[in-house]
Protein backbone atom coordinates (compact mmCIF):
# COMPACT_ATOMS: atom_id res chain seq x y z
CA UNK A 1 0.00 0.00 0.00
CA UNK A 2 1.11 3.36 -0.65
CA UNK A 3 2.21 5.81 1.92
CA UNK A 4 -0.85 8.39 0.33
CA UNK A 5 -3.24 5.58 0.54
CA UNK A 6 -2.36 4.42 3.85
CA UNK A 7 -2.83 8.00 4.97
CA UNK A 8 -6.77 8.16 2.92
CA UNK A 9 -7.27 4.97 5.00
CA UNK A 10 -6.67 6.14 8.76
CA UNK A 11 -8.00 9.73 7.86
CA UNK A 12 -11.16 7.99 6.89
CA UNK A 13 -11.42 5.93 10.22
CA UNK A 14 -10.80 8.82 12.57
CA UNK A 15 -13.37 10.49 10.64
CA UNK A 16 -15.61 7.34 11.38
CA UNK A 17 -14.14 7.98 15.40
CA UNK A 18 -15.12 11.51 15.15
CA UNK A 19 -18.59 10.93 13.62
CA UNK A 20 -19.80 7.89 16.56
CA UNK A 21 -18.19 10.31 19.17
CA UNK A 22 -20.55 13.17 17.90
CA UNK A 23 -23.39 10.47 18.25
CA UNK A 24 -23.15 8.96 21.07
CA UNK A 25 -22.63 13.20 22.55
CA UNK A 26 -25.98 13.66 21.33
CA UNK A 27 -27.71 10.68 22.38
CA UNK A 28 -26.55 11.57 25.80
CA UNK A 29 -27.38 15.12 26.12
CA UNK A 30 -30.56 16.69 27.15
CA UNK A 31 -33.37 16.14 23.86
CA UNK A 32 -35.49 18.15 22.43
CA UNK A 33 -39.10 18.24 24.56
CA UNK A 34 -41.66 15.99 22.67
CA UNK A 35 -44.51 18.34 20.95
CA UNK A 36 -47.75 18.02 22.81
CA UNK A 37 -51.54 18.37 21.19
CA UNK A 38 -54.25 19.55 23.50
CA UNK A 39 -57.65 18.66 22.53
CA UNK A 40 -60.16 20.89 24.35
CA UNK A 41 -61.96 18.49 27.31
CA UNK A 42 -65.39 17.04 26.51
CA UNK A 43 -67.84 19.77 26.29
CA UNK A 44 -70.41 20.37 29.35
CA UNK A 45 -73.73 19.46 29.11
CA UNK A 46 -76.21 22.13 28.11
CA UNK A 47 -80.04 22.81 28.36
CA UNK A 48 -82.50 22.45 25.34
CA UNK A 49 -84.69 24.36 24.58
CA UNK A 50 -88.38 22.95 24.26
CA UNK A 51 -88.69 24.45 21.05
CA UNK A 52 -85.87 25.44 18.43
CA UNK A 53 -85.07 29.38 18.88
CA UNK A 54 -85.07 30.43 15.59
CA UNK A 55 -87.15 28.55 12.51
CA UNK A 56 -83.99 29.01 9.63
CA UNK A 57 -81.23 26.64 9.49
CA UNK A 58 -78.18 28.20 11.35
CA UNK A 59 -74.44 28.44 9.45
CA UNK A 60 -71.92 28.85 11.68
CA UNK A 61 -68.88 30.14 10.09
CA UNK A 62 -65.13 29.48 10.87
CA UNK A 63 -63.99 32.08 13.32
CA UNK A 64 -61.93 34.91 12.93
CA UNK A 65 -59.05 35.51 14.66
CA UNK A 66 -55.88 38.13 14.84
CA UNK A 67 -51.96 37.88 15.36
CA UNK A 68 -51.32 34.82 17.78
CA UNK A 69 -54.96 33.90 18.29
CA UNK A 70 -54.70 32.72 14.15
CA UNK A 71 -52.06 29.65 15.28
CA UNK A 72 -51.85 26.66 16.79
CA UNK A 73 -49.69 27.38 19.70
CA UNK A 74 -51.05 27.94 23.40
CA UNK A 75 -50.86 31.61 24.48
CA UNK A 76 -49.93 32.56 28.25
CA UNK A 77 -48.90 35.65 29.76
CA UNK A 78 -47.06 36.04 32.99
CA UNK A 79 -48.70 39.59 33.60
CA UNK A 80 -51.67 39.90 35.50
CA UNK A 81 -53.42 42.43 33.22
CA UNK A 82 -52.35 40.32 29.82
CA UNK A 83 -50.32 42.84 28.23
CA UNK A 84 -47.04 41.04 26.90
CA UNK A 85 -48.94 37.56 25.21
CA UNK A 86 -46.04 34.64 24.57
CA UNK A 87 -46.67 30.93 22.90
CA UNK A 88 -45.65 28.01 23.98
CA UNK A 89 -43.38 26.11 21.43
CA UNK A 90 -43.73 22.73 22.16
CA UNK A 91 -47.40 22.86 23.61
CA UNK A 92 -49.91 23.25 20.44
CA UNK A 93 -54.11 22.92 20.08
CA UNK A 94 -54.43 19.36 17.59
CA UNK A 95 -56.63 22.25 15.12
CA UNK A 96 -56.03 25.99 14.81
CA UNK A 97 -59.09 27.16 17.40
CA UNK A 98 -60.96 28.92 14.73
CA UNK A 99 -61.72 25.76 14.05
CA UNK A 100 -61.76 23.47 17.03
CA UNK A 101 -64.58 26.66 18.39
CA UNK A 102 -66.48 26.59 15.24
CA UNK A 103 -66.78 23.06 15.51
CA UNK A 104 -68.04 23.30 19.60
CA UNK A 105 -70.22 25.90 18.92
CA UNK A 106 -71.80 23.85 16.06
CA UNK A 107 -72.64 20.94 18.37
CA UNK A 108 -73.76 23.20 21.17
CA UNK A 109 -75.72 24.64 19.33
CA UNK A 110 -77.51 21.23 17.71
CA UNK A 111 -77.69 20.22 21.59
CA UNK A 112 -79.65 22.95 22.87
CA UNK A 113 -81.95 22.81 19.59
CA UNK A 114 -81.69 26.12 18.87
CA UNK A 115 -82.21 25.20 15.13
CA UNK A 116 -83.24 21.78 13.63
CA UNK A 117 -80.54 22.42 11.00
CA UNK A 118 -76.74 23.66 12.72
CA UNK A 119 -74.21 23.31 10.11
CA UNK A 120 -70.69 24.67 8.73
CA UNK A 121 -72.29 25.48 5.58
CA UNK A 122 -75.13 25.00 2.92
CA UNK A 123 -75.87 25.33 -0.49
CA UNK A 124 -75.88 29.34 -1.08
CA UNK A 125 -79.66 29.61 -1.71
CA UNK A 126 -80.84 28.26 1.31
CA UNK A 127 -81.86 31.26 3.14
CA UNK A 128 -79.84 30.62 6.90
CA UNK A 129 -78.97 32.14 10.06
CA UNK A 130 -75.23 33.30 10.03
CA UNK A 131 -73.02 32.72 13.01
CA UNK A 132 -70.10 34.69 13.23
CA UNK A 133 -67.21 34.74 15.85
CA UNK A 134 -63.84 36.37 16.21
CA UNK A 135 -61.41 35.53 18.68
CA UNK A 136 -60.64 38.10 21.50
CA UNK A 137 -58.83 36.15 24.26
CA UNK A 138 -57.54 32.78 24.85
CA UNK A 139 -54.60 32.21 26.93
CA UNK A 140 -53.54 31.62 30.54
CA UNK A 141 -52.61 33.69 32.51
CA UNK A 142 -49.82 34.06 35.77
CA UNK A 143 -51.90 35.47 38.68
CA UNK A 144 -49.53 35.09 41.91
CA UNK A 145 -48.66 31.58 42.44
CA UNK A 146 -51.32 30.20 40.16
CA UNK A 147 -52.90 30.55 36.87
CA UNK A 148 -56.17 31.77 35.55
CA UNK A 149 -57.68 31.71 31.52
CA UNK A 150 -59.12 34.05 29.96
CA UNK A 151 -61.53 33.35 26.88
CA UNK A 152 -63.25 36.03 25.26
CA UNK A 153 -64.96 36.18 21.64
CA UNK A 154 -66.95 38.81 19.44
CA UNK A 155 -70.32 36.72 18.54
CA UNK A 156 -72.78 38.31 15.51
CA UNK A 157 -75.77 35.83 14.34
CA UNK A 158 -78.07 37.38 11.71
CA UNK A 159 -79.46 36.78 8.26
CA UNK A 160 -77.77 38.69 5.71
CA UNK A 161 -78.88 40.79 3.95
CA UNK A 162 -82.09 41.03 5.36
CA UNK A 163 -82.35 44.45 6.57
CA UNK A 164 -83.12 43.68 9.93
CA UNK A 165 -80.39 44.34 12.44
CA UNK A 166 -78.66 41.28 14.09
CA UNK A 167 -80.50 38.72 16.66
CA UNK A 168 -77.05 38.97 18.48
CA UNK A 169 -74.39 41.77 18.59
CA UNK A 170 -72.42 40.89 21.47
CA UNK A 171 -68.63 40.75 23.19
CA UNK A 172 -68.01 38.08 25.58
CA UNK A 173 -65.78 37.69 28.57
CA UNK A 174 -64.84 35.33 31.12
CA UNK A 175 -62.04 34.61 33.74
CA UNK A 176 -61.48 31.59 35.72
CA UNK A 177 -59.11 30.20 38.47
CA UNK A 178 -57.42 26.87 37.10
CA UNK A 179 -57.35 24.32 39.53
CA UNK A 180 -53.25 23.26 39.31
CA UNK A 181 -50.25 24.17 37.51
CA UNK A 182 -50.26 22.57 34.15
CA UNK A 183 -51.03 23.04 30.68
CA UNK A 184 -53.99 20.53 30.63
CA UNK A 185 -55.48 21.91 33.63
CA UNK A 186 -55.45 25.32 32.02
CA UNK A 187 -56.94 23.78 29.18
CA UNK A 188 -59.64 22.22 30.78
CA UNK A 189 -60.46 25.56 32.15
CA UNK A 190 -61.09 27.09 28.80
CA UNK A 191 -63.00 24.65 27.86
CA UNK A 192 -64.96 25.07 31.00
CA UNK A 193 -65.09 28.97 30.30
CA UNK A 194 -65.87 28.37 26.35
CA UNK A 195 -68.81 25.96 27.10
CA UNK A 196 -70.21 28.89 29.52
CA UNK A 197 -70.17 31.67 27.15
CA UNK A 198 -71.82 29.35 24.08
CA UNK A 199 -74.59 28.45 26.85
CA UNK A 200 -74.83 32.51 27.25
CA UNK A 201 -75.37 33.21 23.22
CA UNK A 202 -77.98 30.70 23.13
CA UNK A 203 -79.71 32.50 25.59
CA UNK A 204 -79.01 35.55 24.08
CA UNK A 205 -80.25 34.13 20.85
CA UNK A 206 -83.69 32.92 22.18
CA UNK A 207 -84.31 35.77 23.52
CA UNK A 208 -83.36 38.28 20.32
CA UNK A 209 -85.75 35.52 18.21
CA UNK A 210 -88.06 35.76 20.85
CA UNK A 211 -91.34 38.06 19.35
CA UNK A 212 -91.39 41.60 20.93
Amino acid sequence: MSQRGWHARAAGRAAAWVALLLLAACASAPGIPETTYFRLPARQEIARLPEPAVAQPIVVDTFYADGLYSDQAIIYTLDPDGARLRTYHYQLWIDPPVRLLQRRLISTLRDANASRIVADRLPSDVVALRVEGRITRLERVRDGNGWRVAVGFSLRADTRDDGKPPLVLKDYILTLPVQGATVRDSVDAMGVAIDRIYAQFVADLAAGARPQ
